[in-house]
Parts: structure tokens; sequence; C-alpha cells
């Protein structure tokens, strides 16, 4: 899917004051026992496990699909979705959406520190969040149909709200993700906390996979007239709406099943909001997290260009959804199985060397992106062109991989064991939003750069029009001018494409800043102790 959202970045130590505090508040802990020997990590498989450790796992598999669901939509299909409606800066605007997983950091204390005995520390926020979320869905799925058109309307005027609902159930999300974790290290026994990143691997790639690359097929015409019908219709198998509908009532389902069927441990509130956001200061005001800060902000606008706009813009030239939803799927064991030797090859190579070399394979991909870009055959896509599109699929998907995982091994290497978990918290966040601030942006450009007239037709075909007819020319750069030129029996003549000056511009700014600052300052911090990543002990208190 080629996009890497940080969740959980390490499985937490046995040896973390974390897990020790998670362990003491437990319900069942008591000082009247015998103190018991250090948890052993376990090293057998998932059926050996405890029934009610495969029991939990299950709970937490379930809870991240939940999350991944909407996830998959908002960061995936809904903007494929809307390129019938908006112009590449609205679905800028529209990108705003998924902020919030970028900005968890900010209130990630409040939902540690605030919760009511009756329901539990973790059940406080999930249950009251996954209603919202499905009350949230079965609205949408009412509405959602009429909201995407009227987004577009009016120079997409509406595009502000349809986003707010999407910022909405993204927000939902993120807040949950931070309660899941936290349950996480209390559901499992210690010697199993291991497998609380492995459900969180399993449950949202799972759920984003279905909304990305299985809605993203069924809700095709020509997917649902090819391989399901016999005789062709002009709609898929699904609808958003529909799909949107059936996820919120699921949502509702098993949030009354987890209200009535789970009960959570009493724990005890020892955590303190003021103590947790004074660390991150003190965390901040480190040189070191200072520059890796600014590598994190800059280092992703090399490929915004390539990540944000390609894909629309093959859609754009005629590339059907069927067969980008078979290049997504194609591409998708690829990712899960390059990731596992990315993480090998992190662990032969330093990290930050890794993740340079990567850096410049992804600027590669984006030039080769282009290339596949302009190379689209006239006649319609043929199968060279679509393997040729899995093939720069692949590669950018690789490059993206070994960066992603590169940069995750140097996070859990530099983050301090004493504050492990806002520390790497911290360092995804400011990871995340070096991906999601410059998107917005790079999509304005490329309407900005686009040059593209509507010249009227020689004779008149009324009968065939779905729109006023064109007399005169004007300029057809934005998508809903671009509709009505074609409506009215126009044809839209682009002069100049703003990808491909964007996509150059986004290339030269990565090849430009990554030999001059990036690559010297990364290595640089690779070379350093560890101890010049640690803050005063009074500031870690």
């Amino acid at each position: 899917m080629n996009n890497h959202v940080e969740y959980r970045r390490k499985n937490p130590s046995l040896d973390s004051p974390a897990v020790t505090e998670s362990l003491m508040s437990r319900e069942s802990f008591t000082l009247d026992e015998p103190v018991p020997h250090t948890p052993i990590v376990n090293n057998h498989g998932f059926f050996q496990l405890p029934l009610q450790d495969r029991r939990n796992f299950a709970l937490l598999v379930l809870l991240y699909f939940l999350q991944g669901v909407p996830m998959g939509l908002a960061s995936g299909s809904v903007p494929f979705l809307l390129k019938e409606h908006l112009s590449y800066g609205q679905i800028g605007v529209f990108t705003l959406a998924s902020y919030p997983y970028s900005l968890k950091l900010l209130w990630s204390p409040i939902v540690d520190a605030v919760w009511t005995p009756k329901l539990g520390r973790r059940k406080s926020w999930i249950l009251p969040i996954q209603m919202l979320s499905g009350i949230g869905m079965l609205w949408l799925g009412s509405n959602v149909e009429s909201m995407m058109v009227k987004a577009g309307e009016n120079n997409g005027a509406g595009v502000l709200g349809f986003t707010g609902w999407w910022f909405f159930l993204v927000f939902m999300c993120a807040t949950q993700d931070i309660a899941v974790d936290g349950w996480a290290l209390t559901l499992l026994s210690p010697g199993n906390l291991s497998y609380a990143s492995t459900a969180q691997t399993v449950g949202l790639t799972a759920g984003q996979f279905m909304s990305y690359t299985v809605f993203l097929a069924f809700s095709s015409k020509d997917f649902a007239n090819r391989w399901f019908r016999e005789t062709p219709l002009d709609y898929g198998l699904m609808t958003l709406g529909g799909y949107l509908t059936f996820w919120g009532w699921a949502y509702l389902v098993v949030t009354t099943g987890l209200a009535i069927l789970k009960k959570e441990e009493k724990t005890k509130n020892e955590d303190g909001i003021y103590d947790v956001y004074k660390v991150m200061w003190g965390v901040l005001k480190l040189k070191n997290i200072q520059t890796i800060i600014i590598i994190h902000l800059i280092a992703k606008i090399g490929f915004q260009a390539n990540d944000a706009v390609t894909n629309l813009k093959l859609l754009d030239k005629g590339f059907s959804k069927e067969d980008l939803a078979l290049t997504v799927l194609i591409d998708f064991p690829f990712e899960i199985g390059l990731g596992y030797y990315a993480g090998k090859w992190s662990t032969t190579y330093t990290p930050m060397r890794l993740w340079c070399w990567a850096f410049v394979g992804r600027l590669f991909a984006a030039v080769i992106a282009q290339i596949t870009v302009m190379i689209f055959p006239e006649k319609g896509v043929e199968m060279w062109y679509l393997l040729i599109v899995i093939a720069e699929h692949v590669f950018s998907t690789f490059t993206n991989t070994v960066m992603f995982v590169a940069i995750s091994a140097f996070h859990a290497r530099i983050a301090d064991p004493v504050i492990g978990g806002t520390y790497m918290t911290l360092l995804a966040t400011v990871s995340n939003l070096g991906g999601t601030f410059p998107r917005y942006f790079v999509l304005k450009l490329v309407d900005s750069f686009t040059v593209a007239t509507c010249i009227a037709p020689l004779d008149a075909p009324v009968g065939s029009l779905k729109g006023p007819l064109v007399t005169e020319a004007f300029s057809c750069a934005l998508e809903a001018e671009k509709h009505r030129c074609i409506d009215g029996g126009g044809s839209c003549d682009v002069s100049r494409d703003g990808y491909y000056i964007t996509n150059v511009v986004c290339v030269v700014i990565g090849v430009v800043t990554f030999w001059s600052f990036i690559r010297p300052a990364a290595l640089k911090l690779q070379g350093l102790p560890l101890r010049a990543w640690r803050i005063s002990p009074p500031a870690a208190r």
C-alpha cells in the first residue's frame, strides 16, 4: 500500500519501568506472595500460548482491525473516488483528515491519565470512542455519496465539511489506538508481550487492506462486470455508503459485546499529565533530537509528488480502478516480504546508512514513476504497460519499506528505556508529520502549474450533451471545469501538466537537501554514543 504510518516502533522491554508499573497496578498484584522470578520472554509459537493470551491476542487483532477500516478509506480509497469530483488541490485539503495520527502525541497523556474506575482505564476510552465512530460511519454511510458530489460543487466549497467528518473518524481511531496500545500491556502475560505488536501489525494491515485494495476492486464497475456479471451494469458490487453502513453496525456490535463480555482488571492511576508533558519537553530540548526532527520534516519532500499524485494521475490518464486495485494487490505481499528482509539488513548495516541508500533509491523511484505516466499508451492500457506499472509500484514499495524499517531500527536504538513510550511516540509523531504536512502543498502546486484549455466543438452534438454546450474557450485545469468542458461537448487540451513540474521540483529539493544536509547529519547521528540521546535525570523523573 506504500503508505507507512508509524504506530508502535518496538516491543515493550520487560526491563522497562513502564512494564513494571503496569504489572504492579494490576488487580492481581500483591506483596503477600513470594517474589516471582523475572519474566522470561517466551519463544514458542502462537498455539503454545496460554488460552487466555490467545483470546486476548484475538481481541487485540479485532480492535486494531476496526481502526484499520476507516484509516484505509481515508488514506487510500476515498481520494481516488474524489478524483471524479475534485481537483488535485481540493484533494490536498482532504489529506488534512489524516493529520490526527501524526499529532496524537499531543493528547496521549490525557488518554493515559483520565478514566473512570467503573469501566476500567482503557475501556473508559475504547467504548465511547468506538460507539461514536460507529454512529459517525452510519451517518456518513447515508450521506457520503451526495456529500462527495457537493464537495466538488462551487469550486470545491463543500470539501472542508466533507474533510471534517473524516478528520473526526481518524481522530477517533488515533485516540482508540492510544488506549488499545496501553491495554495490550496488561491483556497479555509478561512473557508474551511481544505478541502485542504482532497483533497490531496483523490487525491494522488487514483492516487497511480490506478498505483499500478489496473495497477499491469491488467498487469498480469494470471489475464487477468482468468477473461477476453476464450483463454489464454501471456500478460496482459495493458502494462507499453501503460499506460504511456495514462497518458502522459492526463497530456498534463489537462495542456492545466488549462492554458486556470483557472485564478489565482494576488499575491504579499513577500517571500525571504534567509529568509526561514535562518529559516530552526535556526530550525536545536535546540538540540531537532537534536535528533528527529537522531531518524527518524535510526528508519526505522529495517523494511527495510521487506518493500523493502518481496514482491519481494514472487514473486521470485512463488507468482503471480495477487495474489499480490489481497493482496494489500484487504490491501488498512484496511490502510484507520485503519488510522482513529490510529488518535483517538493518542489523547487517548501520540503520541510517541503509536509510540513506533507500533514500536515493526512492528518488529514482519518483523519476521512474514520472516516466511511467509520460509513456501512457494512447490506445489504452495494454499488458506491457500494466506490467511496467506493477514493477514501478514494487520498486517504490521496496525503497519505502527499507526506509521505514531502517528508521524504525534507529529509533529503537536511541530511545531512552527509562521513558521509552514517550520517546518512541515523539519520534513516530514527527516522522508521520514529515509525510503528511507537505502533501497539501504539493497537490496545490499541481493545480497551480497546470495549464489546460477547453476547446469548443466544431459541430454541436446536441443530443449527446450532458451539460450546456461549450461555445468558447476557457480554462479546464480544475476537475470541475474539466467535467463542464467534456459534458458540454468540448475537449480539454492540457498544454502544461503540473504533475511533471511538481515532481521534478520535489526530486530536485530531495537531491539538494539530501547531499547538503540530510546525509551528513544522518550519518553523524548514527555515530553518536547512546548517552547523547539521554536527558538529565531530573527531567527524566
